[in-house]
Formats: C-alpha cells, sequence, structure tokens
C-alpha cells in the first residue's frame, strides 16, 4: 500500500471507530472491526473506489451489522449478559459531540436501548442521529431503498424516546454534587438517605464482574439503597478480593458522571448514574474486567485528581 493510500485511511480511522464502537457498544469490538476494514482497503482495487470516505464507512458498517446478526451476539442480547463498555471523557472513540443527539447517541442509556433494535435500524439510527448522513447516503450503506431509511430512524427514533428516561442534559457540576452525597451516604451506611436521592422509578443493574450469566437487576429506591449499600460497604474481604485498598474517583464516563472504583492504578469497578430532576435515576454498575479494558488504559495515560473516597 502506498503512503498516500495508507494516509486516507489513517484520516478516517477516527470516525470508523466512532461509528462502529456506537454500533456494537464494545471498544474492543469496535477496534476489530476497523482492522478489518484496513486489511479489505489494502486488498481493494483502490483506483476503482471513487469516495474513499464512502467506501470505507460502508465497509465498517456492513462488518459491523455481521457482528450484531452472529448467533453468538443474538444470543447475549437475548440473555442480557453485557452493559456497554464505558468510555472516559476525552477518549476519541466518543467521536462527534457538537449537538445533543451526537452525544445522547453514545450516552449508555442509548446504547443499551439500542441493543432492542434490529441491526439495520441501529445502524440507520447511527449514521443519522451521529453522523448526519442524508437518508440517500444511508440507503447507499446499508442497500436499501431511501424511504426504507426513513423508516428506519423513524422507527428507532420512536422506540428509543419512548424508553429513554430524562432525555434531557444536566448541569455536570450539579451531577457531581448529586454523585460525591451518593458515595458519602453508600460508604457510611445512611440507607435513609440513599433512598431520598433515588427517584421512585429507580433502576440499578450490575454485570456481576462478569461472573453471573445475567444482568443483576434491582428496582425500587429501598431494593437498589440495600444493593448499593451492601457493595460500597467496605470490608477486609473486599480488599483482599481487590488486591489492596479502593480509592473512589469522580469521572465523566459516556457524557455522564460516574464513580470509579481505583486500586492502585487499576479501575475495577464503574458506576455510571443517570441523574434527573435532581436525583438518580438509573445505576449501572460495570466490573467485568473484559469491559474495563479501554478505561484502565486512559486512566493509566492521565492524572485524574484526589479521590472522593480515599482507602475505603
Amino acid at each position: 500500500m502506498d503512503s498516500a493510500a495508507l494516509d486516507r485511511f489513517e484520516a478516517s480511522r477516527g470516525r470508523l471507530a466512532s461509528l462502529a464502537y456506537r454500533l456494537l457498544g464494545s471498544a474492543a469490538d469496535a477496534e476489530d472491526a476497523v482492522q478489518d476494514t484496513f486489511l479489505r482497503w489494502q486488498a481493494a482495487d483502490r483506483e476503482h473506489v471513487e469516495v474513499p470516505e464512502a467506501w470505507l464507512t460502508k465497509v465498517v458498517t456492513n462488518l459491523c451489522l455481521d457482528r450484531l446478526r452472529s448467533a453468538q451476539a443474538r444470543h447475549e442480547r437475548a440473555a442480557g449478559v453485557l452493559l456497554p463498555e464505558p468510555l472516559l471523557e476525552g477518549d476519541p472513540m466518543l467521536g462527534p459531540a457538537a449537538t445533543f443527539e451526537q452525544r445522547e447517541s453514545v450516552s449508555l442509556a442509548v446504547l443499551t436501548l439500542m441493543e432492542r433494535l434490529s441491526p439495520v435500524e441501529r445502524a440507520a439510527y447511527v449514521l443519522r442521529e451521529a453522523f448526519s448522513y442524508p437518508h440517500a447516503e444511508i440507503a447507499g450503506i446499508l442497500d436499501i431503498s431511501e424511504s426504507a431509511s426513513q423508516q428506519h430512524v423513524h422507527r428507532a427514533r420512536r422506540r428509543v424516546a419512548a424508553e429513554r428516561r430524562g432525555g434531557h442534559e444536566v448541569d455536570p457540576a450539579s451531577a457531581r454534587r448529586i454523585v460525591e452525597e451518593f458515595l458519602a451516604a453508600a460508604t457510611s451506611g445512611r440507607t435513609e438517605r440513599l433512598v431520598e436521592l433515588l427517584t421512585d422509578d429507580v433502576t440499578a443493574v450490575s454485570d456481576g464482574a462478569g461472573l453471573t450469566r445475567r444482568l443483576l437487576r434491582y428496582d425500587t429506591p429501598e431494593r437498589v439503597a440495600s444493593f448499593v449499600r451492601a457493595g460500597f460497604k467496605p470490608s477486609p474481604a473486599k480488599r483482599r478480593m481487590a488486591g489492596g485498598s479502593l480509592a473512589i474517583h469522580i469521572a465523566q464516563v459516556n457524557g455522564a458522571p460516574a464513580a470509579l472504583v481505583v486500586v492502585g492504578e487499576r479501575v475495577v469497578g464503574v458506576a455510571a448514574f443517570e441523574i434527573s430532576d435532581g436525583r438518580i435515576a438509573y445505576l449501572r454498575g460495570i466490573a467485568a474486567a473484559d469491559r474495563l479494558a479501554r478505561v484502565n488504559e486512559a486512566w493509566r495515560r492521565h492524572a485524574y485528581g484526589e479521590p472522593v473516597v480515599e482507602a475505603w
């Protein structure tokens, strides 16, 4: 491959990775899809590729669709064993964030809801909402008609909107204060205060550190508060299991506030929060090691300040 062809691909790599992440909900799978796209680009008769950006977008999208349609992916979605892989603020894979729709499309909430869409609906929705592709181009990428593209996007928007809680942006400083109060109550055992910080229809889900075959799910403020209190209660056994004393930091994950549980320089858990009207409406706990690899890479590269809870 000549340097011009390589440079052309590299100029598109970030956009392709961001697109693949939104489609797959996994940074590792997104990186694999981008690498497979590179191999296709390397083997292609590039003299006959009129618009390289369009060609690369079509290839990576269809590689992602193949993954979404695979038997393993269908089984994992049906079993409900995975949560989207979290990404720290500043990760280039989060992609375009100039509009509310672009930021919303990469939130953990919407990535989770998109698991309920068909692969084609998901692709059409992401291409339109996050990357502002016109329906004519989406039709070409997905090999469907322009009217079918419009229908897929309309259905996807309707389904996401129907199940999306809140769906509005929260002031980061206000959200941080709520999370700080939540962590103070959780680590000190003030269950009543935890309940006060939760909405009446709150939901919490956890991947059980990848040790369970289904997501753990809790609803009602009392059940969620009990689950949180048990999870955040310090103990010698937890320290031994984690390999040392734990500290808790607050960071932005996929555009929302999150608590990062850290041992030394290693992130061992992420609790991501959705805030609605000054209270916590949804909590996602992610501790499966393979879902934290990219968070750990970013964590080791940057300094994130002092923890809000030390020597937990």
